[in-house]
């Protein structure tokens, strides 16, 4: 097993790889700059560790980098932007 730790993007997902595993949160784009965060998940092996949180980190600054509004569907999510503050003005409601 490697080692390694990955934050991807991919497949409307972003994605982490440590020791085999994947966690990943999933997420969906649309043309008028949201980026809804849908769900995240993180396998038994990783759980406890803080890998959601990273998830969520690396969704809030694809958000900011590429000028996104964030509408927070996902718990995991929810419970990051609540612990930082420095995200809230990219947090709305899509209608």
């Amino acid at each position: 097993m490697s080692d390694s730790k990955t934050t991807t993007v991919t497949r409307k997902r972003f994605e982490y790889e440590e020791e085999g595993h994947i966690a990943y949160m999933e997420f969906d784009t649309d043309d008028h700059g949201w980026l809804t965060l849908w769900h995240t998940e993180v396998p038994e092996a990783l759980r406890g560790r803080g890998i959601a949180g990273i998830l969520a980190r690396s969704a809030f600054d694809h958000a900011r980098e590429n000028s996104l509004r964030v509408d927070v569907i996902c718990p995991a999510a929810a419970a990051f932007v609540k612990k930082n503050p420095e995200y809230h003005n990219l947090v709305g409601k899509k209608s």
